[in-house]
């Protein structure tokens, strides 16, 4: 899910949602028992949870977590849904097909599917047998209809759906009813590589009441959640109150879930540790050392880690009219921040030897990974300026009488501004001026980054195993579906190289493709990655079977406290 979203094989990360108000407050380096101890941000393949039997934990209770706003729309799949946060909600509501472990490796959730399997490679077809005690909460079997109305309603073949993504379906044909209505046999008109992900990771199974039509697909789960499937359902909201509770399904046919109940409050992420620190809390993100350090001096608290899989970044706007609209500006304005220096002051003390992130589709660690950045080099950028015609004036460039002065929006969060106030300084050194303009966490996407009303824009991605189809979502430039392209940035080249990608069904080349696609991303100015989160929660001492994952999914029915 922008706090939003990402996806594999074998370990391949991919983004497709975003994270909105995952905001950090910056703390100096450290060291001695604060400092990193050899801790490094490669994920693929560790995890901390405090995995513990069913045996060892006690029956009931509640679960308190945090989220930074109320939801805008249940419906992850939609523009306005598709929101980190509410797809942690949402995801011991709604099916899957694969549970994933630390390294990404998948294994398919008999829960909901007693097998998925290609079939077929020409034409390729893939076969999803859904497991025949799988019902929706109001009693009604899951049924091959149900994916039948998703793949339609994410095809983009109907303008009317407001959809986030469309993670291949666009190459699905057709979906047909296999042996009963528990068997949905999906033919596809070209390869796609990423086909495990299509139900998967943080695209979960709605039912078809929410995606048969377009009005129900954009509207129907504005204000409330409505019909789900797994061992917890929405018991309780109260907006006004920014409290969301999820209680035990009565009708879940798998394992009884250890807790009672989930409680979700809207907190402003600047209060999240003193919340855990006053028991109203019981796991929340860290973001500093200075949160690592007061979680780690609290008695009955522990700080969990294991390299995170969100990653922060800048995407850019280059729609027409707009003062980056021309590509070289964009690209000048990226070589001239210093990565470095804003990770250093980020995640000193924290991991050892921070890097920058230098790739929009794999992370550090994951197969495939490398190198694809430009590198900062401020003395290429302002010649580079120089030549697109923006003269220096004083302190800050002109072109035809326009300043090159950009605004920059984020989440107001002082980590944000932290940042925010280096890329300003860099940007300064070679005459380009940065406004820093805030915004709550409360319609950040829905009315600021949707609509394009920023210059630069900060936020968050968030990766699970499943990266390919992602890259179409953000980086293919359709005018007329942007679906996460929010800055409007892309080109013909762009698009088909993309193309070439998501239909490679060979590993191999679908990771050098997809590194041919993040060169590109990077030569056109679309985004510039800056750093993966190092993934440190504070917890109860006392909780089990969550904490710090990497790739991996929960198992919600045993997640809970110890005797």
């Amino acid at each position: 899910m922008r706090t939003r979203r990402l996806r594999t094989h074998g370990a391949r990360l991919r983004c497709a949602a975003v994270v909105v108000a995952a905001g950090m407050i910056v703390a100096g380096c450290g060291g001695g028992d604060d400092a990193a101890d050899g801790y490094t941000s490669a994920i693929g393949s560790s995890i901390d949870i405090n995995p513990k039997e069913v045996g060892e934990l006690r029956e009931g209770g509640n679960l308190r977590l945090a989220v930074t706003s109320y939801p805008a729309n249940w419906n992850t799949l939609s523009n306005d849904g598709n929101d980190g946060e509410i797809g942690e909600i949402v995801r011991a509501m709604l099916p899957r097909a694969f549970e994933v472990d630390a390294s990404g490796q998948l294994t398919v959730d008999t829960d909901f599917f007693t097998g998925v399997e290609l079939t077929s490679t020409d034409p390729m077809r893939v076969t999803y047998t859904i497991n025949p005690a799988a019902v929706w909460s109001d009693g009604t079997p899951i049924t091959w209809e149900d994916i039948a109305a998703q793949a339609n309603a994410l095809s983009g073949r109907d303008k009317r759906y407001l959809i986030a993504i469309t993670n291949g379906f666009e190459f699905v044909e057709k979906v047909e009813r296999g042996v009963d209505d528990r068997q949905a046999v999906l033919t596809f008109n070209t390869p796609y590589a990423d086909w495990r992900g299509q139900f998967a990771g943080n695209t979960n199974l709605y039912p078809k009441s929410v995606t048969s039509t377009p009005e129900a697909f954009n509207t129907s789960l504005a204000d409330a959640m409505g019909v789900s499937a797994g061992p917890f359902i929405v018991t309780g909201t109260d907006r006004g109150q920014g409290r969301i509770t999820l209680g035990r399904n009565p009708r879940w046919w798998g394992d009884k879930p250890v807790l009672d109940t989930i409680t979700y409050s809207v907190l402003d992420h600047s209060s999240w540790v003193q919340a855990l620190q006053n028991n109203e809390l019981d796991l929340v993100r860290l973001t500093t050392l200075e949160d690592v350090q007061t979680v780690r001096g609290t008695q009955d608290l522990v700080v969990r880690r294991a390299p995170g899989n969100r990653w922060r970044h800048i995407t850019f706007n280059g729609a027409p009219g707009s003062i980056l609209a021309e590509e070289g500006v964009r690209v000048a304005i990226s070589k001239a921040i210093d990565r470095q220096h804003i990770v250093d002051a980020l995640q000193g003390g924290l991991v050892e030897k921070p890097t920058p992130l230098n790739n929009h589709i794999f992370l550090q660690g994951q197969k495939g990974y490398q190198d694809n950045s430009l590198g900062f080099d401020p003395d290429a950028a302002a010649r580079e300026l120089d030549a697109l015609g923006w003269k220096l004036n004083g302190d800050v460039r002109e072109k035809d009488g326009r300043k090159l002065v950009i605004r920059d929006v984020m989440y107001n969060d002082p980590t944000w501004v932290q940042i925010a106030q280096i890329i300003q300084q860099n940007l300064a050194a070679i005459g380009v001026g940065l406004t820093i303009d805030t915004k709550p966490g409360a319609g950040y996407f829905t009315d600021v980054i949707q609509p394009g009303d920023f210059d630069a824009a900060q936020f968050i991605f968030q990766g699970d195993p499943f990266p390919l189809s992602s890259i179409r979502q953000i980086y293919y430039y359709d005018p007329d579906d942007l679906q996460g392209n929010y800055g409007r940035i892309g080109s013909p080249e762009l698009n088909a190289l993309i193309e070439r990608t998501l239909t490679e069904l060979d590993p191999e080349k679908s990771i050098e493709l997809a590194n041919q696609v993040d060169r590109k991303v990077f030569e056109e100015g679309h985004s510039l990655p800056l750093m993966q989160t190092d993934g440190s929660v504070g917890a109860r001492s006392t909780l089990a079977n969550i904490g710090s994952p990497g790739l991996a999914t929960y198992d919600y029915t045993k997640i809970g406290f110890l005797k």
